[in-house]
């Protein structure tokens, strides 16, 4: 799985989405993203993902890390990328909420435990734009 960390043009704010209830953690928040098909690179799918999801085409990102996680029903493997370049206006282009935070706000927000590395990672002091 690919999620992304969606920069705003002024650097300051992060794109959030909330997962659709009937989903694996519905309900929670995450960094948009999704599966990557068999045969598909992991930068393509950030790309495809976020136009199906968001309705932005990405114009740049770069790899951050990768984590895996074990859920007590399912193990799950996400490979972060920051984007700092896209076109297009973010919107919830499948019916999900989205918001813009920033970075230490994110604490605020419940979101699956695989993603806390990237929420540490993301704190005031260690993430530099």
């Amino acid at each position: 799985m690919v999620a992304a960390v969606i920069l705003a043009p002024e650097r300051d704010r992060i794109v959030i989405a909330r997962r659709p209830k009937n989903k694996h953690q519905g309900g929670l928040w995450e960094f948009p993203g999704g599966k990557v098909a068999e045969g598909e690179a992991a930068e393509a799918a950030l790309h495809r993902e976020l136009r199906e999801e968001l309705a932005i085409s990405v114009l740049q990102a770069n790899p951050l890390f990768q984590v895996e996680h074990d859920y007590p029903d399912r193990k799950v493997s996400l490979d972060f990328w920051q984007v700092t370049e896209f076109t297009g206006t973010v919107c919830g282009n499948e019916g999900q909420t989205v918001a813009w935070v920033r970075p230490e706000e994110l604490v605020a927000f419940d979101f699956p435990a695989a993603n806390l590395p990237l929420i540490e990672f993301l704190s005031p002091g260690v993430f530099r734009p």
